[in-house]
């Protein structure tokens, strides 16, 4: 028998999804009849023996009871996965069948069947088809196959703790005890009542009692399942679990759980925004769609780390028409495609091209009657741009241009630049082009109506291009070393979605010419970022103190142009606006009669490729630009 129940189990879980419904049909359909003779075998208080006029409700029961079940989707459950809520389905279904098979015996008149049989025969039927599901999962998932061939395996799994004992967490262990990729050990809660309890033979503890549990069953992995919790509490729990030697792993949120059923697929990295413990602010929803609800819109460098969020914000927004402008062929083909999965009513136009190319943006803008464009094309890597200078202001500050004038030539309504806090008294030629782009539209601003200009300053985003969050990953993954720059380097974070969501509010805020300011919340020192994740990867730091320890951190020195810290305004004036998180700079601007003639003197010495010269114009017109370091251009 201990031979034959895995074979049966491994035999019946390798059929095909079909063949499984069917057969879950005919049991239920024998049980449907079973029931029914039950029932009046019980009220009769003797084995029935219908008369032969009666054998006719013996097949109408399955016959109402079946559609009834389907319907519900007694079928479509999956036995391994069942919980409570199935069970209440079962319930409805069969007392649903009841009433109508008792409407229909006594509309008949059937003699001989007292109506008291209808609620026994209810009650035996909910026995039957959800105790034969509950049995079958028992089977299954967690006890008879698995106690004969699968408990060495789940022994081998590594231990793990799940912090969250609500529904997702009971959902996951069931899922980690099919898969025996984890072998979950307990279950870790807040809530005082759930203490000592059992959940899917799993005990409850609390948090103090988390130490003793790591202990006794050896466990490096802590899985968060709580999905409903807010970003700030979830990191409240992050930093109490920081100094345990466990990895720390998380379960998406609510909305990415749409479907109600949790797999080990589900299973990922903590989310670094979790470690900033901000919550987001509510958007003021009539900014989100002044500048795109029922308007053309475009964005250029659609195919980047903030173009490609901005497409993904504008097109729920209901736009008429989105277009998206990208120079990288991949990057322009990667977003066309994940937005026609949006499955809008809306044309959603791919255009290759530069913004450089004036005419092309002019001729775009007039094809498809843009209203806003949001430019966020731009080369934003500081090394990079140090070492191309001559390319890195071509394309930041007149790319900027050519799109500026190619939307006032096209009379576009308004224009907003996606700028960033190195602008502010820089320190390399990245931050100090993006500067110069700014004053190019406030010029612009003064010297025309047709278009409104708006520049969003914002730092840095987490999971872009250039960020240190996937870099820090790769080198846990490897086994270190984590590389930091330098040990007071600090900066700004903001989540990719947080920030073009602001941005969308923030542009449609201004009135020609403005300047606004995202608040970016506390700085974060990049050495603390990456102990934090050295330890919630489960790792410990290897440094003078701890020899043993797993991963190191070495400092490499900060970069070609690279500021130990960052800033938001150049000045103090800064004006409150209709939200929290937005601010408005009051800065210095330069008349557009004068930046005309800077411009023609940067635009003969980038032609020439003379970089010294170039930098000699941006130190003499960009406030507070001190370059940290000597030109390094690969042409100088």
């Amino acid at each position: 028998m201990q031979f034959l129940v895995p074979k049966i189990s491994n035999w019946f879980l390798s059929r095909p999804r079909a063949l499984k419904r069917l057969i879950t049909l005919v049991v239920d359909f024998v049980a449907i009849i079973f029931a029914l003779w039950l029932a009046l075998s019980l009220r009769y208080g003797v084995i029935y023996s219908p008369p032969q006029e009666q054998l006719w409700i013996f097949l109408l029961a399955p016959v109402i009871a079946i559609p009834i079940f389907i319907k519900a989707g007694l079928y479509r459950a999956i036995v391994r996965y069942l919980g409570m809520h199935a069970l209440w389905t079962i319930i409805k279904a069969t007392f649903l069948y009841a009433l109508f098979f008792a409407v229909v015996v006594l509309l008949a008149g059937v003699e001989q069947v007292p109506r008291t049989v209808y609620g026994i025969n209810a009650i035996i039927l909910v026995l039957f088809v959800g105790g034969s599901r509950m049995i079958a999962r028992w089977w299954f998932a967690g006890n008879i196959a698995e106690n004969t061939l699968n408990n060495m395996t789940r022994r081998r799994a590594p231990p793990v703790i799940i912090y969250g004992a609500g529904q997702s967490g009971a959902q996951m262990a069931a899922a980690l005890k099919v898969s025996h990729q984890l072998n979950p050990v307990a279950f870790i809660d807040d809530e005082p009542s759930l203490h000592r309890q059992q959940i899917n033979g799993l005990t409850v503890y609390s948090f103090s009692e988390i130490s003793h549990v790591i202990e006794k069953f050896y466990v490096r992995d802590v899985l968060l399942a709580m999905p409903a919790i807010s970003r700030s509490q979830r990191h409240k729990i992050i930093q109490l679990l920081e100094p345990y030697p466990v990895h720390v792993r998380t379960l998406p949120d609510l909305v990415d759980l749409a479907e109600g059923k949790v797999t080990v697929s589900d299973i990922r990295e903590v989310d670094i925004a979790d470690l900033l413990g901000r919550d987001p602010v509510e958007p003021v929803q009539d900014l989100l769609h002044a500048n795109i609800t029922g308007k053309a819109v475009m964005v250029t460098g659609a195919g980047g780390s903030i173009g490609s969020e901005l497409c993904r914000q504008i097109i729920k927004l209901q736009p008429t028409i989105i277009v998206l402008y990208e120079l990288n062929e991949f990057g322009l083909y990667a977003i066309e495609k994940e937005l026609q999965y949006f499955n809008v009513d809306m044309p959603i136009i791919a255009v290759l091209g530069t913004v450089l190319n004036q005419s092309r943006i002019e001729a775009v803008c007039t094809r498809f009657n843009i209203n806003t464009i949001y430019h966020a094309a731009a080369y934003k890597h500081v090394p990079m741009v140090e070492k191309n200078t001559t390319e890195g202001v071509r394309n930041n500050i007149f790319g900027t241009l050519s799109c500026a004038q190619a939307a006032i030539a096209s009379k576009v309504e308004t224009f907003v630049l996606i700028s960033t806090d190195k602008a502010v008294r820089p320190t390399n030629t990245m931050g100090a082009s993006k500067r110069l782009a700014e004053l190019v539209l406030q010029g612009l601003a003064e010297e025309q109506s047709a278009t409104r200009f708006t520049m969003v300053r914002f730092g840095n985003v987490l999971g872009s291009s250039g960020s240190v969050v996937p870099l820090f990953r790769e080198q846990i993954a490897n086994g270190g070393p984590v590389t930091v720059t330098d040990p007071d380097i600090v900066r700004y974070f903001m989540t990719i979605p947080e920030a073009a969501e602001l941005v969308i509010q923030a542009g449609a805020m201004g009135q020609g010419g403005d300047v606004f300011v995202l608040d970016m919340g506390e700085e974060i020192k990049i050495l603390d970022l990456a102990k934090r994740m050295i330890h919630l990867s489960g790792f410990s730091e290897k440094d003078a103190e701890n020899q043993e320890g797993d991963i190191e951190i070495t400092f490499t020195g900060l970069r070609p142009g690279e500021k130990l810290y960052e800033e938001l305004l150049i000045g103090d004036n800064a004006t409150d606006t209709d939200h929290q998180r937005i601010m408005r700079a009051q800065e210095k601007v330069i008349p557009w009669q004068k930046l005309n003639i800077i411009l023609q003197a940067l635009q003969q010495a980038n032609d020439t490729d003379d970089s010294q010269q170039v930098r000699d114009l941006l130190v003499e017109h960009v406030d507070g630009f001190q370059p940290q370091c000597e030109i390094e251009d690969w042409l100088h």
